[in-house]
């Protein structure tokens, strides 16, 4: 989870996890919850207990989650252009062309911090025991930094779409690039990311 406090003093509460006591009273420490989002359908778990939580804040959905997730209002279907709310602190970009899901990808211009979702992930060696250590290793979820999972590269069947939604994230001038399941990578983000999609071939 990623929390971004936007000029207004309101919170933008990215990919949220499991709400505990301990994690609100942080969070109410920072500011008010105003935006709650969720960057690709998979990453949907936890929306119920934030959204009766915080009933003020707006709910945002990745395209397709808001017909899985039917007992949910959301504010808005994320799309490539940003809403008003937050679009002069970040951008965001639909990464679509992909058969496990579509993600949207934001980049935080005052860090200058670009966040990933499933695209990209990385898992300590020892995560995964038995078979699905096997499973991992193969997958490339082990390795050094964070990678896309061959499930995702083969599962991106329209890759000019993909590759025209990369060229956007890959022009960021990213710094950092922060993901679900992964170390941080703290500088050099954009020579990275352009060795994470290279396999891509994006330019």
């Amino acid at each position: 989870m990623v929390v971004i406090r936007l000029q207004d003093g309101g919170l933008f509460i990215w990919s949220p996890i499991g709400l505990t006591k301990d994690l609100k009273d942080e969070i109410d420490a920072l500011g008010p919850v105003r935006h709650i989002i969720a960057p690709n359908h998979l990453h949907d778990s936890f929306l119920t207990e934030w959204a009766q939580t915080y009933p003020e804040a707006k709910l945002h959905a990745a395209p397709s989650l808001a017909e899985k997730r039917s007992d949910l209002t959301f504010t808005s279907t994320l799309s490539n252009t940003a809403p008003a709310n937050w679009q002069d602190e970040i951008e965001q970009c639909v990464v679509g062309g992909n058969s496990i899901t579509t993600e949207v990808v934001f980049f935080h211009k005052a860090s200058g911090t670009t966040l990933f979702t499933d695209l990209l992930q990385q898992f300590p060696k020892g995560w995964f025991k038995g078979w699905r250590a096997l499973i991992a290793r193969l997958d490339l979820m082990t390795e050094p930094t964070p990678s896309v999972p061959r499930k995702f590269r083969v599962a991106f069947r329209d890759k000019a779409t993909a590759c025209k939604a990369l060229r956007k994230v890959l022009n960021w001038p990213t710094n950092a690039v922060v993901v679900a399941h992964g170390n941080p990578i703290a500088t050099g983000g954009t020579a990275y990311l352009n060795r994470a999609f290279r396999w891509l071939k994006v330019s």
